[in-house]
């Protein structure tokens, strides 16, 4: 299963609660109609959504069966999920990022740097945060640094710039759980962006 959001709260009295997204397709994921699901007791529980609308970049969904603020308190913190084989189809050269975590990162002179634990698209440029004997790298995911990038085989062949490798830094934590992002290697300038789709309550790509 993939998360494509978290209810952060109730909203209002009548059921209705505050979603938190996680997932480029947000405003598909949380229409009206759609069937979502959450864990209860180690089992999936389907939901339907009743109706929802944008909420300065969260949502607010009413959830069937959710009819007072009492029923929605409850459900404070669960994940909203999806099946995997639900996600979208993306473009060429887009990576949903949970498939690029755990690929191993070698140089193209056979170096192996480490595996992906994360990426971290929190600031401007997405970076892999890539762990092995040398520490945590953040390779910057950008095609003039990362030339092949095989999420099937779990590899990413790298040409890092003089020093990339020594230099290592503390990575900005990253939810260990899949989650239904998407981004890819930009080209020129090294500034790669995520992967989204259009559409109503969404913004524009950054």
């Amino acid at each position: 299963m993939v998360t494509v959001g978290r209810i952060v709260r109730p909203h209002g009295l009548k059921g209705a609660v505050v979603v938190q997204p996680t997932s480029d397709f947000a405003a598909e994921r949380f229409k009206a109609g759609s069937v979502l699901q959450w864990q209860r007791l180690g089992q999936p529980v389907p939901v339907k959504v009743v109706e929802s609308r944008d909420f300065n970049g969260r949502f607010i969904v009413r959830l069937e069966g959710v009819t007072t603020i009492i029923e929605a308190e409850t459900l404070r913190g669960l994940d909203l999920e999806v099946s995997e084989d639900a996600r979208h189809q993306l473009k060429a050269g887009a990576y949903y990022m949970d498939e690029l975590e755990g690929c191993e990162v070698v140089t193209d002179a056979g170096e192996v740097v480490g595996h992906v634990s994360s990426v971290d698209s929190t600031v401007g440029t997405p970076v892999l945060v890539v762990r092995g004997e040398a520490g945590e790298v953040l390779v910057p995911l950008a095609e003039e640094i990362c030339r092949v990038v095989d999420p099937a085989g779990k590899r990413i062949v790298i040409d890092p710039p003089a020093g990339l490798i020594e230099l290592n830094a503390k990575a900005a934590t990253a939810a260990s759980e899949p989650r239904e992002r998407a981004t890819r290697p930009e080209r020129g300038g090294g500034v790669p962006a995520r992967a989204r789709e259009r559409g109503p309550g969404t913004k524009s790509p950054e």
